[in-house]
């Protein structure tokens, strides 16, 4: 934001604005920098002159006096330029000393500004009311020639107040810029937080949606491949059969995944697709997993199927479809019941159970992400879900989904 206009801001907003500066050592002045220490310098250099104008017309001091109030005032002019390192001490070190030299007034205002500008107001407080205390003093101690005493407090006093205002409204100015930067700062970093997260959010969606629908797909084409395999023998009429179902499952695996991919080269569901399951292609499932050569027994008990919100119905479907595959991969042969059951107000309910195998089942790696799948929708959608073995040997998936 300010990559092109460094040379303008001050060395402190800088270090600020750029942490690495400070821990790779103390910044350099800026041009900006150069030119208010350099008009600071101006400014304490032109009054020490009217300073020093003003004593060589006062015939009340000796000529020793005058002599040495110019030394100091000259000296002091060096110290302008270590105004920003030392704020505070320079501040401290010029109350004194501009009570003994008139001369040396200009450096006590720059290093009071310099004070209220890079220092908290308690620093400021303390070392200007001290400033203040001691000025009835110094006019009574060196008088204004043609100025009354009063009148000399009633000019200084405003001028001290001036430089301290001046100097607090540029500390607040920067601060506020400061505040600013970071605060925008902040709004980037959530900003890309947020579209990171939405974009994990998304990709987990659709890796569920293509694990839920390609594992029917692709489980139904390793039952019926295995088949072939292991029967080469068997008759002509199942192996048909199972040729077939290899070809449809194909088909459709690759067409479910041409419309996964669609959305995620255009960034957003595609309209023109397949409409997304729900609770009424349930019995198309079960027919489908009958005509693969599977038991499947389904107890749909829902008094109103159509008044099921679409979400929840899809979110059983998908429940029922990874327990059919599941129990394809891990149970072949055995009989498998679906059951669902539910009302508005209740909840529905799906229960997709089956025995345990007979005889030497072939292992099936597994990697259990459809499970951790459906139990993230089911949560998604504010229900539950529970898996895990039957007290006969067999595997049950349970879920509730809330149907208000």
């Amino acid at each position: 934001m300010f990559e092109g206009r460094r040379w303008l801001l001050p060395s402190a907003v800088l270090r600020e604005l750029d942490p690495d500066a400070e821990r790779s050592g103390r910044p350099r002045r800026t041009a900006r920098d150069w030119v208010v220490d350099f008009c600071c310098f101006l400014v304490a250099v032109l009054v020490g002159l009217l300073a020093a104008d003003a004593l060589a017309d006062n015939p009340h001091l000796p000529h020793t006096l005058v002599v040495v109030d110019q030394w100091i005032g000259a000296l002091s002019l060096g110290a302008v330029w270590l105004r920003r390192r030392w704020p505070l001490g320079l501040a401290v070190a010029m109350t004194p000393i501009s009570m003994v030299s008139d001369t040396a007034g200009g450096v006590a205002l720059i290093a009071l500004f310099t004070l209220a500008v890079h220092r908290p107001f308690r620093y400021v407080a303390w070392v200007g009311g001290a400033n203040l205390a001691l000025l009835p003093l110094y006019f009574w101690l060196r008088p204004e020639p043609g100025l009354p005493f009063l009148g000399a407090l009633a000019f200084s006093v405003p001028l001290l107040g001036a430089v301290v205002g001046w100097g607090m409204f540029v500390r607040s100015k920067r601060q506020l810029m400061l505040s600013l930067r970071d605060r925008a700062r902040r709004a980037e970093t959530e900003a890309r937080l947020r579209a990171e997260q939405a974009q994990r959010l998304a990709r987990e969606a659709i890796a569920r949606e293509m694990h839920d629908v390609l594992a029917h797909r692709l489980t139904l084409l390793s039952v019926h491949a295995g088949a072939l395999e292991f029967r080469p023998d068997a008759p002509r009429e199942e192996i048909a059969r199972a040729a077939g179902v290899i070809r449809e499952s194909a088909h459709e695996a690759l067409q479910d995944l041409r419309e996964i991919i669609g959305v995620l080269r255009a960034g957003e569901p595609d309209d023109a697709g397949r409409p997304q399951p729900t609770l009424a292609a349930l019995e198309a499932l079960v027919t489908e997993s009958r005509e693969a050569g599977m038991k499947v027994t389904l107890d749909q008990r829902v008094t109103d199927p159509a008044a099921v919100p679409a979400s929840v119905g899809r979110t059983a479907y998908r429940i029922a479809q990874e327990g059919l595959t599941n129990a394809r991969k891990h149970a072949p042969g055995t009989e498998v019941t679906v059951t669902v059951t539910g009302a508005p107000g209740e909840g529905l309910s799906v229960s997709v159970r089956n025995p345990a195998p007979e005889g030497d089942v072939p292992h099936v790696p597994g990697s259990g992400q459809g499970l951790i799948g459906l139990t993230e929708r089911a949560t998604l959608t504010g229900g539950r879900l529970e898996h895990g073995p039957a007290a006969d040997g067999g595997f049950e998936v349970r879920a509730w989904l809330p149907w208000g």
